[in-house]
This record gives structure tokens, C-alpha cells and sequence, in this order.
């Protein structure tokens, strides 16, 4: 086959010139990456942040997010999201807002990847339970401990621990533990990318996702202003629709709506403030890509609905408490009988204490496993 001349051309560019052709002077360009804390060589034909997406996707933390819950458990269906599905979807949003922006897609979507590894078993319920059990050990936070994860647990290279990510994936990934901190107002635009399309995924899929459990009818949701505003796009488009043709025409539609927003008031705001370098990002000390006013609102509006109606819902309710009822006896249980855990956290224990690395352990099961583990080691009969 013959590449045509453009194309060929591109193919004998290195990394950094075809960067300097495809990324505007306010992305991160791979060859001002500030390497990794354990020095590896450069590779052939990778970037380091390409490099840094490949990592995280053949972890094992990675694939376990396959089966941890994003809100609603397994036993209610399969249709609904997976800590993976949602980890995609973001990354799938980020990535278009990136490339719209000309920013550095492979940094995008390994921070994507990335952002919810530290997520336990069982969702926020969870999190809030390891949290209660680490209080006097500075707690537990999903974020934090995905760091832990890629710098320390994850065991894959005979050179050094974790997974030696590159240090603007890490401090991207630091700048979720406080996102008020001034080292997130100061993040990569990548970084503030990825945060948006956070938001933007679990705004709509949790909707959608509680809307096929039966937690929520349509019409609830189109009472409030984002979903009636939605819908009133969507008719202005196709006409009158009803049922699950509304259903899915609103969602694309919200989707669409707030990336856009997204892309137009970041370009607005680069733009006005004259932002071309990576240096101007970090020193302008506030968030650059982020939903506009009106959209904001909106969506906190939204937001307020989905925790009253979806988050506090009976059935989730009951998922949580005997998540975190199960979860507590376990911990328990560790305590009590260290030599119940697997031989690599065992040693662990010295170097972190028992009780965080107890909390390691459980962080890392999927919802299926904890339940199995909790069936075969402790549970009374």
C-alpha cells in the first residue's frame, strides 16, 4: 500500500514535530513532560503519555473496574453503568473536548482512565465506610488512593513499584484529592478537561441509568429545567416524541449540549485572557474549562434531584448500608487474623500499618469478590 505524500511525510516526523503541527501552545507537549520519578528511556515510537495510557490500561486495578459498581449494583440488571463503562464514557467526552481544543489527547485519556482506580468495592458507599474506619489514619479518599495504586500497589515491572507514570499524569491525578486546592486551579488544561467531562458523564448516565431501574419516570425528569430545556431542542429537531425515542434523543442531546458549552466558553476564555503557553494555564489561578453560568446551574439543579431521588432512593439505600455493614465486619475480621491476607499485602504491613493495609486490601476487591470473600471467611451461620 502507498501512503499518500502527506501522510508520509507525517510518518517520518518525530513525536515532538508532530506534536508542534497538531497542539496548540497551551497543551502539554511531550517534550516538556517532567519525566517520571524512576528514569526509564525514551521509546521508539511512543510518547510518554501514550506510554502512560498503555499502563494503565493492562493494570489490574484497571480491569477490576469492570466489576465495581458506578451507583447501582449488579443484582438490579446489566444495563446500568460499571465503574469501566463510566471510566469510557468519560474519556470518550474528554477526548473530544481535547481534540477541539487541540490539546494532547493521550495525556486526556490516560487521565481518564486513571481517575477512578482508587474507587473500593460498592461505590461511595464504600469509600465512606473505609473513610469511617480510617478516621484516625487520615482516612480514606478514592482519589488519594488511586495514587497509591499507580505509585506503590500495582506490582508489573521488575524495575521499580507501581506503575512509574509519567509526573504530569500524577499531579493531574493529585489535583482531584482537593479540587478547591490551588494546585488544581493551576492544573493542565488536560487535567481540567477530564474533571469536566466527569461531570458531564455522571450528570446524564446517572439519569439514565435510574430511568431504566424504574427509580425515576421520564416525566420527573422533564419538569426540571436542563431536561425541558433538552427536550425542547430535541422536538425543535425531530418533532414530537414520546417514551424511549425521548429518552435517548434528550440524552444525546445534553451530551451534546455540554460539550459544546464546554468547547465555546474555553475558547472564549483563551482567547480573552490570551492564554499560549502552558505556563500562562498554571499561573492564571482559576479554572479555564468549565461549564458556563447559566449550564452550571442547571446541572445543580439537577444535581440536587438526582441526590434526593437516586442517591437516597430506598434501594440504594439498602445496597449501602449492608455494603458498608459487610464491609466493616471484614476489616474487622483482617484486623484480627492478619494472616488471612494474601501473602503481598501481609508484607505490606510493617511499611503501612495494619490497618491501612487491611483497607488496601478490601479497596481493591470488586463487589463480587468482597461479597465471596465475605461468604467464605466471616460470615456467621
Amino acid at each position: 500500500m502507498t501512503l499518500p505524500a502527506d501522510a508520509t511525510k507525517r510518518a517520518g516526523l518525530t513525536i515532538d514535530q508532530r506534536e508542534r503541527l497538531l497542539l496548540a501552545p497551551y497543551a502539554m507537549h511531550s517534550g516538556d513532560s517532567r519525566g517520571r520519578k524512576h528514569p526509564e528511556p525514551a521509546h521508539a515510537y511512543r510518547g510518554p503519555f501514550q506510554r502512560d495510557r498503555d499502563r494503565i490500561v493492562h493494570s489490574a486495578a484497571y480491569r477490576r473496574l469492570s466489576a465495581k459498581m458506578q451507583v447501582f449494583t449488579g443484582e438490579l440488571g446489566d444495563y446500568h453503568r460499571t465503574r469501566l463503562t463510566h471510566t469510557h464514557e468519560v474519556a470518550s467526552v474528554a477526548r473530544t473536548v481535547g481534540r477541539a481544543l487541540a490539546l494532547h489527547e493521550d495525556l486526556i485519556e490516560a487521565l481518564a482512565l486513571a481517575h477512578d482506580l482508587g474507587h473500593p468495592p460498592f461505590g461511595h458507599a464504600g469509600e465512606d465506610a473505609l473513610d469511617e474506619l480510617l478516621a484516625d489514619e487520615g482516612g480514606f479518599s478514592h482519589n488519594r488512593h488511586a495514587l497509591r495504586i499507580v505509585e506503590e500497589l500495582e506490582q508489573r515491572y521488575p524495575e521499580f513499584p507501581g506503575l512509574n507514570l509519567s509526573v504530569e499524569v500524577l499531579e493531574g491525578q493529585a489535583a482531584r484529592i482537593d479540587k478547591r486546592s490551588t494546585s488544581a486551579l493551576q492544573a493542565l488544561l488536560e487535567v481540567q478537561v477530564v474533571e469536566a467531562a466527569d461531570s458531564v458523564a455522571y450528570d446524564t448516565h446517572d439519569a439514565d441509568d435510574a430511568l431504566e431501574l424504574g427509580l425515576l419516570k421520564l416525566g420527573e425528569l422533564l419538569e426540571l429545567p436542563l431536561w425541558a430545556e433538552a427536550a425542547r431542542r430535541v422536538e425543535r429537531q425531530y418533532g414530537k416524541l414520546s417514551g424511549k425515542p425521548l429518552k435517548r434523543a434528550v440524552l444525546h442531546e445534553l451530551i451534546d449540549w455540554q460539550i459544546g458549552d464546554l468547547i465555546d466558553r474555553a475558547g472564549r476564555q483563551l482567547a480573552a485572557e490570551a492564554i499560549d503557553s502552558v505556563e500562562a494555564v498554571r499561573g492564571c489561578g482559576h479554572l479555564l474549562i468549565e461549564a458556563s453560568g447559566e449550564l452550571t446551574e442547571l446541572k445543580r439543579e439537577l444535581e440536587r434531584f438526582l441526590y434526593e431521588r437516586v442517591y437516597r432512593h430506598p434501594q440504594v439505600l439498602q445496597v449501602r448500608g449492608d455494603a458498608q455493614a459487610m464491609l466493616r465486619e471484614m476489616f474487622a475480621g483482617y484486623l484480627a487474623r492478619p494472616e488471612l491476607l494474601p501473602s503481598g499485602f501481609a508484607g505490606r504491613i510493617e511499611q503501612a500499618g495494619l490497618r491501612r493495609t487491611v483497607a488496601d486490601y478490601l479497596a481493591g476487591m470488586t463487589d463480587r469478590y468482597a461479597e465471596q470473600e465475605y461468604r467464605r471467611l466471616f460470615l456467621r451461620v
